[in-house]
C-alpha cells in the first residue's frame, strides 16, 4: 500500500506568517498516526514522524486550553463572579432543546 509522502516541517518564519490553524493541525497529526500505524516506515522517518505527532499534539493542546481560556473570560459575568454553562452537544441549545 502507498503511504502517504511526509510533509516537510513548517520553517518557524513561515509559521510565524500564518495564523494556526486547528482543524489542518488535527488532520497533519491524523495522517501522522496512520503512517505509524501501517508499520511499514523505515525508523529514522518513523522517528521523524513521531517528532512532528509530538509537536503537533503540543500545538493542539495549547490551541484547546487557549480557547477554553477564552470561553471563561466570555462566561464570567459583569459582577466578576463566573457562571458555567454545560456544553451541549451539536444541534441543541444549552437548555437540551433541539
Amino acid at each position: 500500500m502507498p503511504r502517504a509522502p511526509a510533509r516537510p516541517p513548517v520553517p518557524p518564519a513561515a509559521a510565524a506568517a500564518e495564523p494556526f490553524d486547528f482543524e489542518r493541525a488535527m488532520a497533519d497529526l491524523e495522517g501522522v498516526v496512520a503512517q505509524l500505524e501501517q508499520g511499514e516506515v523505515p525508523l529514522e522517518e518513523a522517528l521523524k514522524a513521531f517528532e512532528r505527532g509530538v509537536a503537533l499534539t503540543r500545538a493542539c493542546q495549547e490551541a484547546l486550553t487557549a480557547a477554553e481560556q477564552k470561553v471563561e473570560v466570555l462566561l464570567t459575568r459583569p459582577d466578576g463572579s463566573a457562571t458555567t454553562v454545560p456544553l451541549a452537544p451539536a444541534g441543541h441549545d444549552a437548555d437540551g432543546d433541539a
